[in-house]
């Protein structure tokens, strides 16, 4: 049996009543209980382990054999009906919603409309926070430079997939956030190589 990671992807069609059947099981103290981090100066790398096993775990063939297992697995995209319906139900759960949060707050405006500029803008936020940004005042910083990698790479693939396909506006402010993440990637994994802070134990075999 192979131990690569499976991908699968559930049709939510066809297992909304067997969901809607399932008793919502209590969480036990030790799920609830966040894990706590470890002691010491410094900031302090985040890995996430299971990711990293399944890498270096993975050969290049089963790697290669992935993609085209995953694309078997797929389910039968939906209909352009079933699109047209599901948008209006996203659309009018999405209006209830803003209407009970004006109910409680009569000031508040119109929330601003989603843009490209906001995808952006998360993709940027994400990646500084995996790098220490926001970090409160004598607070260590927590880093994920691993996760702010797969943020920024993924921002690579969002400049990739779109390219001639953008305004001017938004095609410089997607350039100008790439370069600065990259130059504050840059600038963190070179502070971390010349102070010597020290990435996480290796992954003990069972």
């Amino acid at each position: 049996m192979s131990d690569k990671p499976k991908f699968e992807v559930i049709d939510r069609r066809k297992m909304k009543a067997e969901e809607e059947r399932e008793d919502q099981q209590p969480e036990s103290p030790a799920e609830k209980a966040p894990a706590q981090p470890p002691s010491g100066g410094g900031p302090r790398l985040v890995v996430n382990e299971s990711k990293s096993e399944a890498r270096r775990g993975a050969t290049p063939a089963a790697t290669s054999g992935s993609a085209a297992e995953a694309e078997a697995e797929l389910p039968s995209p939906p209909t352009a009906q079933e699109s047209r319906e599901q948008k209006a139900a996203y659309d009018a759960s999405a209006q209830r919603l803003e209407e009970m949060a004006r109910a409680q707050n009569p000031a508040m405006g119109a929330p601003p409309q989603v843009s490209f500029e906001h995808l952006v803008q998360q993709f940027y936020v994400s990646a500084m926070i995996q790098m220490g940004a926001g970090t409160q005042e004598g607070q260590r910083p927590r880093l994920d430079i691993l996760g702010a990698r797969t943020t920024i790479d993924l921002l690579g693939v969002l400049a990739e997939k779109t390219r001639d396909n953008l305004t001017e506006a938004e095609d410089k402010t997607l350039q100008t956030v790439l370069f600065e993440l990259r130059m504050a990637f840059l600038e963190l994994t070179r502070m971390i190589t010349t102070q010597g802070v020290q990435p996480p134990p290796p992954l003990k075999k069972a």
